[in-house]
């Protein structure tokens, strides 16, 4: 089991092709381990073990089989996506006895595309917050101190990953829900620009906030998964075709290269900045970022610190979540509020009290800080960050609350890192970086331009395979003290 479990997803998918191993093998491989670590990590409280033995059994794999076809590899869902005939409960009492009648537009696409769904991922009520916990299935903890959170909200999928529960997961991420998880776990998350992966059904199919993306151990492995996501799908009118070069092959091409993309004769040119002149950030998470951008100069990349101009990025992105709270969960928890965490009850009634002349001006502070990136990308390649403000902290806190001795005024406030980014619409990447002097790991956040997931992944594997981190997964949960 030990050996398989250690496998990369790319490498089991290739053992699946060749039939060296069967759907079968993969499930009760990963349901060995679910049993083994679910005691200390709480990821995957709602198994499906049957429904994915009976998909593996009927599997029938195209020839040839399309992009990123997984033959039979086990995959986790995050607990907001309904995947037919299991419990969804969004992390909610109101809805904790719901058992799905369909799945949703991007679960269908992965099983059409060879994966098996065997578990359903932790989540935060609604996914709102970055702290893994909710009234239905409790709180789920970082592996590498289980006295720890590992973020949110795609915080039970980044800890399946990184536990090697399963290979793979699916994520969302409005503020930042795959990207802070990714990098308090180790592993790698994905934000794709909007339209990139298609899903639905939602109340609000033309908002941009919203995406679904890849969890994985390492670079290669979230761009097979990502190969299984994307496509048009015309029930989502921003979903894009498939590119034409499959994303693992950007990224085998980049690593046969040797040399990071860049649209520069001169070479690849990026900004670092450590803070994006938003808020405080904890000295040793930007010294372990600063370090690993570092690494890329004797692969031939030019450094600065000019960063894009992003004032007001909390403001906007306090106001368009709120509107979207209103617009989206709202009608779920009217009438239902004594059950509803109050973070939720507040975003949500923050939204129904807008103004028409708050979001204007939202809407126009988004457009000048996509204007500012937009100029950015004529001199640059990439924009490098840390992925949060801070290291994981202590998982009986709601939020973080505070930093640098600046307090916080909102329960996402600290995610400002990568909610500054998703207003951009560009896709954002967080890729372990190093680890803390108490060993828990760092993420850097890489921002490429609008709708360059090619070259960001080629970058991120490139640097990937530079700092040499990805090789310590999959982690035995770690028991420790906050």
């Amino acid at each position: 089991m030990d050996d398989v479990i250690r496998m990369t997803a790319r490498q089991a998918v290739a053992a699946l092709k060749s039939r060296e191993v069967s759907p079968a093998d993969l499930i009760d491989a990963a349901a060995k381990r679910i049993a083994a670590v679910e005691p200390q990590v709480n990821a995957l409280p709602t198994l499906c073990l049957d429904r994915a033995r009976a998909a593996g059994g009927a599997l029938t794999p195209p020839d040839p089989a399309p992009p990123g076809y997984l033959y039979g590899l086990p995959i986790a869902i995050k607990d907001l996506s309904e995947v037919e005939g299991v419990r969804t409960t969004w992390g909610s009492r109101a809805y904790e006895t719901h058992i799905s009648t369909r799945s949703d537009y991007s679960v269908e696409r992965l099983e059409a595309n060879g994966a098996i769904v065997i578990a359903k991922a932790n989540t935060p009520e609604f996914g709102a917050g970055a702290q893994t916990f909710n009234a239905v299935f409790g709180t789920t903890t970082n592996p590498w101190n289980t006295a720890l959170t590992p973020a949110g909200s795609s915080g039970g999928s980044a800890v399946a990953v990184a536990t090697g529960e399963v290979w793979l997961a699916d994520g969302s991420d409005l503020g930042g829900s795959l990207r802070t998880p990714a990098s308090f776990t180790g592993i790698v998350g994905l934000r794709p620009s909007p339209g990139r992966v298609p899903f639905g059904p939602r109340a609000m199919p033309f908002d941009t906030m919203s995406v679904h993306g890849p969890m994985a151990r390492n670079v290669g492995d979230c761009a097979l998964l990502l190969d299984a996501q994307v496509g048009s799908d015309a029930r989502d009118p921003l979903s894009l075709p498939r590119p034409e070069k499959a994303y693992v092959d950007v990224v085998d091409h980049a690593l046969a290269v040797g040399r990071l993309p860049s649209r520069f004769a001169g070479g690849c040119r990026l900004a670092f900045s450590p803070d994006l002149g938003l808020c405080p950030v904890d000295a040793e998470v930007v010294e372990i970022c600063a370090a690993a951008v570092k690494r890329l100069v004797q692969l031939g990349a030019h450094i600065g610190d000019d960063a894009p101009n992003f004032n007001g990025a909390e403001e906007c992105f306090q106001v368009l979540r709120a509107a979207n709270f209103a617009a989206s969960v709202w009608p779920r928890i009217a009438g239902k509020t004594d059950l509803i965490k109050p973070e939720v009850i507040w975003n949500a009634e923050k939204g129904l009290k807008l103004t028409g002349e708050e979001i204007a001006r939202a809407q126009q502070l988004r457009g000048a800080i996509y204007n500012r990136l937009t100029a950015f990308f004529e001199k640059h390649d990439f924009l490098a960050l840390p992925a949060a403000v801070a290291p994981p902290f202590d998982h009986r806190l709601r939020y973080l609350e505070e930093i640098g001795g600046r307090k916080f005024d909102t329960y996402i406030s600290w995610l400002v890192l990568t909610f500054a980014i998703t207003l951009t619409g560009t896709p954002a990447i967080s890729i372990p970086a190093g680890f803390t002097k108490s060993g828990l790991p760092v993420g850097l956040q890489i921002v490429a331009r609008p709708r360059g997931e090619a070259e960001l992944l080629a970058f991120s594997a490139i640097l990937e395979a530079e700092l040499g981190l990805a090789a310590r997964l999959p982690i035995d949960p770690v028991a420790g003290a906050a």
